[in-house]
């Protein structure tokens, strides 16, 4: 009896600790997974945001990053629909989007995640249109920069897929 108990407790630890170990890889596997997610959306949202405002487009594109309940929330969104965008005397051709994810977080389970990051756009590329020629000075043909900043991000997913909610504190970065 002594020895079959010892062999059933042998097998448990066993188990035990085989167990754990699963559930704890299968964790690490759905957090990198997500994180890879969160990290694309980000990125890729981001970088759609700021070509939306440089080359004031209508930001259909912005759906599939965004929640719908932010976008008319945004503040460099909102220029466009102000009619104070810096951009609009230019024709944008393209930009050097770079993108740095300070810090994330998100469990496996949840449908929320947090994140901090920073957005700068060192490379613009774009010249003056033409009807503006006369109106600008010759020393501001060339398209302002965009503002580097830090954003504390908040995403949800939402049928299936990570969208950003919020981006929140926006500080100027100096990198």
């Amino acid at each position: 009896m002594k020895k079959l108990r010892r062999l059933i407790w042998f097998i448990a630890k066993r188990l035990i600790i085989i167990t754990s170990i699963l559930g704890l890889m299968t964790i690490a596997f759905y957090f990198s997974m997500n994180a890879a997610n969160i990290y694309v959306i980000i990125k890729d949202g981001m970088a759609q945001r700021a070509l939306t405002v440089m080359m004031n487009s209508d930001g259909e594109e912005l759906h599939k990053y965004f929640s719908q309940a932010y976008l008319p929330l945004d503040k460099r969104l909102a220029t466009m629909r102000e009619g104070t965008n810096p951009y609009e005397p230019y024709q944008i051709t393209g930009i050097d989007h770079r993108l740095r994810m300070e810090w994330m977080w998100t469990w496996p389970w949840e449908d929320t995640a947090r994140a901090t990051i920073t957005e700068q756009v060192p490379g613009i590329d774009g010249r003056i249109k033409a009807s503006f020629k006369e109106k600008i000075p010759q020393e501001q043909w060339s398209p302002p920069r965009w503002p580097s900043a830090r954003y504390d991000v908040i995403m949800v997913r939402e049928n299936g897929q990570w969208h950003i909610r919020e981006l929140r504190n926006e500080r100027a970065y100096t990198p």
